[in-house]
């Protein structure tokens, strides 16, 4: 059986710890913008794995990786990772709510990690790598706290829900080479999102959902 301390050393050549090399896939596109768009922005961890699925959701225009929830103005990859300024990895999502609800969003966003997890996300650990609903409004705040609640209702864990809710500050972009890193380095990405416990924790507690 590998050992744990080999385990640990394979997980950060693969994982969030890791600082990705420079692609040169160049960004998509710009879609043409709908009238009225609105924000959420969502922390589970590494933020490569919660921008993914994002990004395939009808509805959603872009979802950017970034920092947001600590004290350092403009923080590099480096220093986040480093957990002493505070901030977690998140994502910013553009979405059209003529298409898709905040309400939605959230729902499909309990899918993608361990709510349950106080201390870091599967093999990241640290506060850079909470759980976090960080809020765009009033209502954006009600709807997070009774869609937590729900999912505290619903038996699906037997822990308690410890994701944190609180407005937004400031969301800063992470660097060009974390955007889109699934689709430019995707057997990294898969690599990472099963070595670090994180696929087969989902395929357990939500099987097909």
């Amino acid at each position: 059986m590998q050992s744990l301390v080999t385990l640990s050393l394979a997980l950060l050549l693969l994982g969030c710890g890791e600082e990705p090399r420079p692609a040169s896939t160049p960004p998509p596109a710009a879609a043409s913008q709908p009238e009225a768009t609105e924000l959420a922005t969502l922390a589970g961890g590494c933020f490569w794995c919660i921008e993914a699925p994002f990004e395939k959701i009808p509805g959603v225009l872009s979802a950017i990786s970034g920092y947001t929830g600590g004290h350092v103005p403009n923080p590099t990859y480096r220093e986040v990772s480093s957990g002493r300024t505070g901030h977690a990895e998140a994502v910013q999502i553009t979405f059209d709510p003529s298409r898709t609800s905040y309400a939605e969003l959230l729902d499909h966003f309990w899918q993608l990690f361990d709510p349950t997890d106080a201390g870091g996300s599967f093999a990241d650990r640290g506060s850079q790598y909470r759980s976090a609903i960080f809020t765009h409004s009033d209502q954006q705040r009600r709807i997070a706290e009774a869609s937590r609640a729900a999912l505290g209702a619903s038996g699906r864990f037997d822990l308690a829900i410890v994701t944190e809710i609180t407005p937004l500050e400031v969301f800063y972009p992470a660097e060009d080479d974390h955007q889109n890193y699934y689709e430019k380095n995707p057997k990294r990405y898969e690599s990472y999102r099963r070595g670090s416990g994180r696929a087969a924790f989902l395929e357990r507690v939500w099987g097909d959902d």
